[in-house]
């Protein structure tokens, strides 16, 4: 795996300081002390406060030094990627932040962290210093074991415990609830990829078709390796383990997280699983989805549930200086709102033909079956979906097809517009969208098929801005709708392949994502491939018995 560092004895320390001088809130520091002691802390703390700390190995980012801030963590001490850090570091974020009010160190369930922690615990306590903390093990992928890990959940307990602190309770009672809290918290967490640490070689444990249920921030091996599926699947799983430990009848926050590398497109549909599943009912809040603690680049993420009272409600809604800390929301069904109808124009009614029927079937199935082949060609030349564009526009036409004004040539064209502009996406639907809309027009005013469709195409050109030699599906298609309106359907299924076999040759496209490629691509354009093909099996359709 490939990284971006300098030297990977000095990542951490450069990251902290990356992200001191971008925080700009003026408010946060660092003890001075690097590289041994690597403490981000507020600088704007008041003593007479609880000073909330917390920490441990670098890699987890935005957590830990991310949450240091009002209304959250007073300091964050960090170690080196997934290392616990030393006593030394610990204590002296204890000294700086630690007044009469004392101070909760809050402690994922690590051996190294409960050890580096707690010998500082008791050294400050032999300074005089009132010193508690909570251990949190939040993970329930190992139900068996008696000291359970700590993960994203313990992101719940730093806002509480931060929250009370702010609002001037006692150590006393911020460890308290910060105890019970620990307490009902469950996580579990998902991956398809294990993590890469920057200078170490990295070798993927995991197959192409599997994933790991249960796996550490550390990225330590999952309790299981799971089938790839669904991402609803896969979420329904997590939920019937997780339901299993919530208390029927209680209200839950849930906190969604990205374990790295997931996209925000594929962060947002689990989100919408995770409220369409078993869990759905008890979650009354939701926190994410996003980045909160992170293991590096893993490919996976984690869901983190905590029985809501009162208290922790209000402590959790409260706002927060961290700009990392993601605001806790109601859960909310999406709002729709009606489309506004086109003025003035009223929708033809659904009519039949046969032979327009057999012809739209014709074009849509070929489109379909063309949709690997073409995703391949594409795939050479651009982002490789031009076969699932074009297939999803042909699926939505055929399915509406039965609701199409058949007998009405420039209706059908309109309705084929609409449809392929609102269901394809991207500027292949809309091009085509133009293309019949014009059509359509063209033809309603009178001027026959072929002119019509010649019609469409001078529109689509002038939008999109492509004409012949620039390796789009027009040097396909417009020698195909000239030779239709001279000579036929043979001549015209012939010019589409001379045209699509013409592009093969063409040193570099100057339109469409292909322009972007900066070599001689070898290949047909995968638009005027299809063209062809498709002026190929309407002349077949139509050829003499």
């Amino acid at each position: 795996m490939k990284h971006f560092f300098n030297r990977k004895e000095t990542i951490v320390t450069e990251a902290l300081d990356g992200f001191l001088a971008t925080a700009g809130s003026g408010t946060l520091a660092r003890l001075d002390g690097y590289p041994e002691i690597k403490v981000v802390l507020r600088a704007d703390w008041d003593k007479t406060k609880v000073a909330v700390v917390s920490g441990g190995g670098a890699g987890h980012e935005p957590s830990h030094a991310g949450f240091v801030g009002a209304g959250m963590l007073t300091a964050a001490v960090s170690g080196e990627i997934f290392a616990s850090p030393s006593v030394e570091a610990v204590l002296a974020a204890i000294r700086a932040t630690t007044g009469a009010a004392g101070c909760l160190l809050i402690v994922k369930n690590y051996t190294g962290d409960r050890l580096n922690f707690g010998l500082a615990a008791e050294k400050a306590r032999a300074e005089g210093l009132a010193v508690e903390m909570v251990i949190v093990g939040d993970d329930i992928a190992l139900p068996d074991i008696a000291q359970p890990r700590g993960v994203a959940g313990t992101l719940f307990v730093h806002k509480i415990a931060g929250y009370l602190s702010e609002t001037g309770q006692d150590l006393t009672s911020v460890a308290a609830a910060a105890r019970a809290a620990a307490k009902d918290i469950f996580s579990l967490g998902i991956s398809l990829s294990s993590c890469s640490i920057p200078g170490q070689a990295h070798e993927d444990r995991f197959g192409a078709n599997d994933g790991e249920l249960g796996l550490g921030i550390h990225g330590e091996p999952g309790v299981e390796r799971i089938a790839l599926q669904s991402a609803g699947a896969l979420v329904g799983i997590m939920a019937e383990r997780l339901a299993a430990r919530l208390d029927p009848g209680s209200r839950y926050a849930l906190l969604i997280n990205n374990l790295g590398s997931v996209p925000p497109v594929e962060m947002s549909l689990i989100a919408n699983a995770v409220l369409s599943s078993s869990l759905a009912k008890a979650v009354t809040l939701t926190i994410g989805p996003g980045h909160l603690m992170t293991a590096l680049n893993m490919n996976g993420f984690s869901l983190s549930l905590i029985r809501l009272d009162p208290a922790r409600e209000a402590a959790l809604l409260a706002p927060v200086g961290p700009h990392a800390w993601l605001p806790a929301k109601p859960v909310r069904a999406p709002v729709v709102v009606a489309m506004a109808k086109p003025a003035g124009r009223e929708a033809k009614a659904a009519s039949r033909d046969a032979a327009a029927e057999r012809l739209i079937t014709a074009v849509c199935q070929k489109l379909i079956a063309l949709e690997e082949p073409l995703n391949t060609l594409d795939a050479k030349a651009g982002d490789g979906d031009t076969g699932s564009t074009v297939a999803t526009g042909a699926r939505s036409v055929l399915e509406r097809i039965d609701t199409l004004p058949l007998a009405e040539k420039a209706a059908t064209l309109a309705a084929i517009g609409e449809t392929l502009g609102t269901s394809m996406g991207g500027s292949s639907g809309v091009l085509l969208s133009i293309f019949f809309t014009a059509a359509s027009q063209s033809l309603g005013a009178g001027a026959s098929l072929s002119k019509a469709l010649l019609a469409g195409l001078d529109r689509m050109t002038f939008y999109g801005g492509a004409k012949v030699g620039d390796r789009t599906m027009v040097d396909a298609l417009e020698p195909a709708l000239k030779a239709l309106d001279v000579s036929g359907l043979e001549a015209a299924a012939r010019a589409a392949r001379q045209g699509a076999d013409s592009t093969t040759a063409m040193q570099k496209a100057k339109a469409g994502r292909s322009a972007y490629i900066g070599r001689q691509l070898d290949v047909a354009d995968p638009g005027a491939f299809a063209v062809a093909e498709v002026f190929a099996a309407v002349a077949a359709l139509f050829a003499p018995a």
